[in-house]
């Protein structure tokens, strides 16, 4: 079967955009392996400036929390730990990112997290119309007016792309 005869799965992540009365496209593709958002935004032929990473991490106290980065850029983790006030702030081994967010890492979405978090939005990714999240599944992308991100996850605005 195809990618395109493929219908989308329905995941935590989706149930919660309906639920929030968020309109989204979905967009399935060939997932691989540790190609992240490079292979997404090949494989939809879109910016990876517009393809929006769900990133775990955890405090000094191994607080977790989601940090959503544009595709084409990287945290500074010493930037985000100033700007929310912590000492230290260190992406979560996998399998603890698992555990906190109910996704499998290359599938981590902030939407119908299994425990509510902590969402901290690179500033610029507003600037963007549309943007392409995961939606909830490895190969699954949704996208989202970036708006809509305040409006489903009040999350605190950063600025700490590099």
């Amino acid at each position: 079967m195809s990618q395109t005869e493929r219908h989308a799965p329905e995941t935590p992540a989706t149930r919660f955009l309906r639920q929030n009365h968020i309109a989204f496209s979905t967009h399935l593709y060939e997932y691989e392996e540790h190609g992240g958002t490079k292979v997404s935004s090949r494989e939809l032929n879109v910016s990876e400036h517009a393809v929006v990473k769900t990133l775990v991490m955890e405090d000094e106290n191994a607080h977790p929390l989601i940090v959503l980065m544009h595709g084409d850029r990287k945290v500074s983790t010493k930037e985000l730990a100033r700007q929310i006030g912590c000492k230290k702030v260190e992406p979560c081994k996998p399998e603890v990112a698992n555990r906190h967010t109910g996704y499998l890492v290359g599938g981590t979405t902030p939407f119908g997290t299994r425990k509510r978090l902590p969402v901290y939005l690179e500033r610029t990714i507003l600037d963007l119309p549309l943007i392409y999240i995961n939606g909830g599944r490895r190969g699954f992308l949704v996208g989202i007016h970036a708006h809509d991100l305040l409006r489903a996850l009040n999350p605190t605005l950063v600025e700490v792309g590099q």
